[in-house]
C-alpha cells in the first residue's frame, strides 16, 4: 500500500501536504485546548478519577483525546490526501489507534497494581490469572501486526509488528510522572517528523497528535490531568507507525534494538530513580514541572 500512497501525477498534491501537516497541527492544538477542560469536567462528573502519585485524586484516561481530536479532523485529512490508498493508510491509523486507546482503558478502568511489566503480567498469565496488563499486551501485538499487515510489505511484517506494539508499551513505561510521557513522545516525534517531511502523507497522523500533546502537556506536567494508557497506547503507537512508514529497514532495525533494550532495562531497574540520580535526566524529566517528588509509587 505505502507505494501507491502518492499516485502518477499527484506531485502537486504531496507537495501540499506539507502545508496541510502544519494546518492540521494548529488546528488539532486549538481543538484540545477547547475539548479538554469539557472532556475533564465530564471525567469528574462520571467519577473517573484517580489518585496520582503525590494522592491527589485528578481526572484519569484523559488522553483518549489523543485519538478522539485525529477522527473529529478526520473530514479534513481525507481532504487533504491525494489518493485512495493514502486515505485508507490514515483509516488504518485511526483503526489502530482507536484500539489502542480502547485496550488502554480496560487497564485503566479494572486494572490492579497486583502485577507490573511484561514479565509480572505473563508470569500471572502462566499461573492462570489474566491480568488487564497482559489483555493490553497481546491485543496491543494484535493490532500491531493488523496494522503492520494492512500498511507494509509482507516481508516487514514481524519487524514492524514489533516497533508498533513495543513503541506503545514503551511510552506506558514513561508514564509514571506528569509530563514524562509527553516528552518522551515529542523526543520521538521531532526526528521522526524530520525524517518523514518529504513524505507528508505518512506524517500527518504524527502531526495531528503532535498538535493534540502541544496542548495537552501543560496541564499533565502540572499534574491536574492523567492520559492514563489510553493516551499512552496512543502516542506510543503514532510513533511506531510513523517510525515503520518513514524509515528504512536498518533504522527500524535500530529502532527495534533500542525498544527491546528499553524493556529490559526497565524490568530490571527503576525509571525514575535513574533519572533522579543523573543529573541531566533529572532536569529535563522536572522541566516544567513544579515541586519535587516522593518515591516513587
Amino acid at each position: 500500500m505505502l507505494a501507491n500512497v502518492y499516485p502518477p501525477g499527484a506531485e502537486l498534491a504531496s507537495g501540499e501536504l506539507g502545508f496541510w501537516n502544519i494546518l492540521l497541527a494548529v488546528l488539532s492544538f486549538g481543538l484540545t485546548a477547547v475539548m479538554l477542560p469539557l472532556l475533564c469536567k465530564l471525567v469528574v462528573a462520571a467519577g473517573f478519577v484517580r489518585p496520582n502519585y503525590r494522592g491527589k485524586s485528578i481526572p484519569q484516561g484523559v488522553g483518549v483525546t489523543f485519538f478522539l481530536v485525529p477522527v473529529l479532523l478526520g473530514p479534513l485529512v481525507l481532504v487533504a490526501l491525494p489518493s485512495p490508498a493514502a486515505r485508507l493508510q490514515f483509516a488504518a491509523f485511526l483503526a489502530t489507534a482507536g484500539a489502542m486507546s480502547f485496550l488502554g482503558l480496560l487497564d485503566d478502568v479494572f486494572g490492579s497494581r497486583q502485577a507490573s511489566g511484561l514479565k509480572g503480567h505473563f508470569t500471572a498469565l502462566l499461573r492462570g490469572q489474566l491480568t488487564t496488563g497482559a489483555l493490553k499486551a497481546l491485543g496491543g501485538l494484535a493490532v500491531a501486526f493488523f496494522a503492520s499487515l494492512a500498511t507494509a510489505p509482507a516481508k516487514e511484517v514481524l519487524l514492524n509488528t514489533l516497533i508498533i506494539a513495543l513503541a506503545a508499551n514503551a511510552i506506558n513505561l514513561l508514564d509514571l510522572r506528569p509530563g514524562r510521557a509527553g516528552k518522551g513522545y515529542l523526543l520521538g516525534a521531532v526526528p521522526l517528523l524530520a525524517a518523514g517531511w518529504s513524505q507528508p502523507a505518512f506524517i500527518l497522523p504524527l502531526s495531528i497528535v503532535t498538535g493534540v500533546m502541544l496542548a495537552y502537556l501543560p496541564g499533565d506536567l502540572r499534574a491536574r490531568v492523567m492520559m492514563g494508557d489510553a493516551g499512552a497506547n496512543v502516542l506510543g503507537a503514532t510513533l511506531g507507525l510513523t517510525a515503520v512508514w518513514v524509515l528504512g529497514l536498518g533504522a527500524k532495525a535500530a529502532v527495534l534494538a533500542f525498544l527491546v533494550l528499553f524493556h529490559l532495562f526497565t524490568e530490571r531497574y527503576s525509571l525514575t530513580e535513574v533519572m533522579r540520580r543523573n543529573r541531566l535526566l533529572h532536569f529535563l524529566d522536572q522541566l516544567g514541572r513544579p515541586g519535587e517528588e516522593p518515591g516513587e509509587k
